[in-house]
């Protein structure tokens, strides 16, 4: 990760062609281009007059602008420190940096390979980072969620020689209040063949990037815990791999939630949403949320309804949809609402059991409509990502791959309610 500090001597050479006009949004931008096209190994920026959210936000920028994921054995050079000169706001230089760190963890975790990154490493890599900030890491197994009727996670999971892990990472400050419990659901498949629905093989080249979400609430608790954030925040993982067997779940299986709900297969592709119900009725019955959000990368329609850039967002709660769309204007990771709309809920029926899993179009409705019964009626939104967690090509501060989406947006939210 690129090295950004306070310049505390003149050695560094001058880089020139910064603009360092504009708002947070634009200033993230720029240095992201910036950084994306320099050549000098280290240099200095001088950045008088920035303060606030600006600097944070060109800090964030020229992090996440200088970012490369490669397992090459001749990587691309990028450079290595970046020194400021005229900080006169260092609380903003560290909350820059602690946005873009939470990104660059982010966006690790998405791009490992699935060669390593099954949900056991998934869940390693989660122990291993919060343990240090005073974050709580509980790692469930397979014989833990059959006990306790994660029927979801294990079908999803059951077609893979790695087996699945139900992460649970808490977060509790002293003296807070007890009823204020921030809960955030991740979706954590490290890769989706689709099934037995398999995916054609184009589309499943990214699929390793499918545990977007997951990543997104590990790296948000992260960056929440390093801030001391007076705010009581749990991440759930519910992490597998969606794999081809002779032990594969499949169309016309009927499983069994946490809580006892009942879904029809129809579609093993569809199984973001599977493991996300586990999870979802797991913290509505066992951790008393105040608010739950849950963020994955689960319908193809949303990239059809909003493209590439904005993600879309569902909420039971006005007040919480503004909140989420206030936090990733802020953070440069737009939201768009979008309804739950009962007039679909009649595509869920199911003959033989309480909710089809692939109800159809509007896929990205549908799909929400079938994760709300086991919310409890708590204050709930769905965040759908499937748009922006990925990047085709680098462009600013959004790199190839998997962009991070996520991390900074819930971490502002969470912060917002302190």
């Amino acid at each position: 990760m690129l090295d950004v500090r306070v310049a505390r001597d003149e050695q560094a050479p001058a880089a020139e062609g910064v603009d360092l006009s504009g708002d947070a949004a634009a200033l993230r931008l720029a240095a992201g281009r910036f950084a994306r096209g320099l050549e000098l190994d280290v240099c200095a920026v001088d950045v008088t007059g920035l303060r606030g959210s600006r600097l944070a936000a060109f800090v964030e920028g020229l992090v996440l602008g200088a970012y490369r994921f490669t397992r090459s054995s001749k990587p691309v050079a990028a450079p290595s420190r970046v020194e400021l000169i005229g900080v006169d706001d260092e609380q903003a230089l560290a909350d820059g940096l602690r946005y873009a760190r939470a990104t660059v963890w982010a966006r690790n975790l998405a791009n490992t390979p699935a060669s390593t990154k099954t949900p056991q490493w998934l869940a390693g890599e989660a122990s291993r980072e919060l343990g240090g900030c005073g974050v709580a890491v509980t790692v469930r197994d397979e014989s833990w969620l059959a006990e306790h009727g994660f029927g979801g996670l294990l079908a999803v999971g059951s077609g893979s020689v790695a087996p699945p892990r139900f992460v649970e990472a808490a977060w509790r400050p002293r003296g807070v209040r007890a009823a204020e419990h921030v809960v955030l659901v991740g979706k954590g498949i490290t890769f989706d063949t689709g099934g037995l629905n398999i995916k054609p093989g184009d589309s499943m080249r990214t699929m390793h990037t499918d545990m977007s979400g997951a990543a997104a609430v590990l790296a948000a608790v992260r960056a929440v815990a390093q801030a001391r954030v007076p705010v009581r925040v749990t991440a759930l993982v519910a992490s597998a791999e969606n794999s081809v067997s002779g032990s594969s779940f499949r169309p016309g299986d009927v499983i069994r939630h946490v809580g006892g709900r009942t879904s029809e297969i129809t579609n093993t592709d569809a199984e973001g949403r599977l493991v996300l119900a586990d999870a979802l009725a797991y913290a509505a019955a066992r951790l008393d949320p105040s608010v739950m959000v849950d963020i994955a990368t689960l319908t193809g329609a949303m990239k059809v309804a909003l493209g590439l850039r904005t993600a879309g967002v569902f909420a039971t709660s006005d007040q919480l949809a503004r909140a989420l769309v206030k936090a990733g204007s802020a953070t440069g990771e737009p939201l768009w609402r979008l309804p739950i709309d009962d007039d679909y809920a009649a595509a869920l029926d199911s003959y033989i059991a309480d909710a089809d899993n692939a109800a159809g179009n509007p896929g990205a409705i549908t799909a929400a409509l079938f994760l709300r019964p086991f919310t409890a009626g708590l204050p709930w939104a769905h965040l759908d990502i499937a748009g922006p967690a990925r990047a085709t090509a680098d462009d600013a501060a959004v790199s190839r791959g998997g962009t991070g989406f996520g991390a900074r947006l819930l971490t502002h939210w969470v912060e917002s309610l302190a």
